[in-house]
């Protein structure tokens, strides 16, 4: 009976601390929402929200930079990562067609770097594109990784008449240290099937690599999961999907208390979606409690601490 009776109080205990540390989470910062609307021609929108599921737009939803990089001059699929530094680190999709991403800094998300063109896949004359880069800061190197999207036509034989228009995608990465130098690029993703939209998330000393499955033939245009325990190599084959019968892409997660959410776009529904779990395994949709500004694709979510986000505010006005 006493075993009994103490296991129930640390249960409740550790209850409670969970409660009090999520309380003191959602009152010392504020989730902040990178995105883009129609074809990302006017550039860096952002969002907040006080609980990661009901959104509000900063800035009157306009604009807070303007892309200047690359023929297209398109900022699409903005991922913004804080680093060691305290910097906000920007990359973006510059075009539907460009063997480059674009790049910028920020310490206050209001006061950007030069713009910068990165030619990632310079060395693939025949690369068709570079789409959706995401940052990870990879703690133990000391090091950026930039990893995105690319077709390379005749390069993979598995999935090259199932995309769309002749699109087969794989997933490769970059690494860097000041985004002045960078490594080689490396393949980082390839299990055979046309794959984009990859962000990566730590837990434990596992990484989850969230991705979207961008098989047309026959559809399936769906959100999965791979694991590895190294961030650069190893990925497994994807999971089955997490995300519903829609057609879903951008997936970007925030952990708020023990619950992982999976934002992403419903692209074909024009609206956002999000999906929910405490295990990794089994998925809940919560698409009818998250709320998003109209018309926000493709971004990510992140955090900033209460006093960083007063003064974005105090900026704006």
């Amino acid at each position: 009976m006493k075993t009994a009776r103490f296991t129930g109080a640390l249960i409740l205990l550790c209850t409670f601390c969970n409660v009090r540390s999520a309380l003191a989470q959602s009152q010392d910062s504020v989730w902040l929402f990178s995105y883009f609307k129609d074809n990302g021609q006017d550039g860096l929108h952002l969002a907040y929200s006080e609980d990661a599921l009901n959104w509000q737009s900063l800035n009157h939803d306009s604009s807070l930079l303007r892309p200047t990089v690359a023929n297209d001059r398109l900022m699409r699929d903005p991922c913004i990562v804080r680093g060691p530094d305290g910097r906000f680190h920007m990359v973006w999709t510059v075009s539907w067609n460009d063997r480059g991403i674009g790049y910028a800094s920020s310490l206050d998300l209001l006061h950007w770097s030069k713009q910068q063109f990165i030619p990632v896949m310079q060395q693939e004359p025949e690369a068709r594109n570079c789409w959706a880069p995401e940052l990870f800061y990879d703690g133990k190197e000391k090091q950026f990784m930039i990893y995105w999207a690319t077709t390379i036509p005749g390069r993979f034989t598995q999935g090259d008449a199932a995309g769309d228009d002749k699109y087969n995608h794989r997933l490769y990465y970059t690494s860097t240290k000041d985004f002045k130098s960078f490594t080689p690029t490396r393949p980082l993703y390839d299990q055979g099937f046309n794959v984009i939209d990859a962000t990566i998330q730590r837990t434990g000393k596992e990484y989850l690599m969230f991705l979207k499955d961008e098989t047309r033939r026959p559809p399936e245009k769906n959100l999965r999961i791979a694991r590895s325990r190294s961030l650069y190599k190893g990925y497994s084959p994807p999971s089955p999907p997490i995300t519903g019968d829609y057609w879903a892409e951008g997936p970007t997660v925030a952990h708020v208390g023990d619950r992982w959410i999976v934002y992403f776009d419903k692209y074909t529904q024009h609206s956002y979606g999000a999906v929910a779990s405490t295990d990794l395994v089994h998925w809940e949709d919560i698409s009818g409690t998250v709320h998003f500004p109209a018309g926000l694709r493709h971004g990510t979510v992140f955090r900033v601490s209460r006093a960083e986000f007063n003064n974005l505010l105090a900026g704006l006005h």
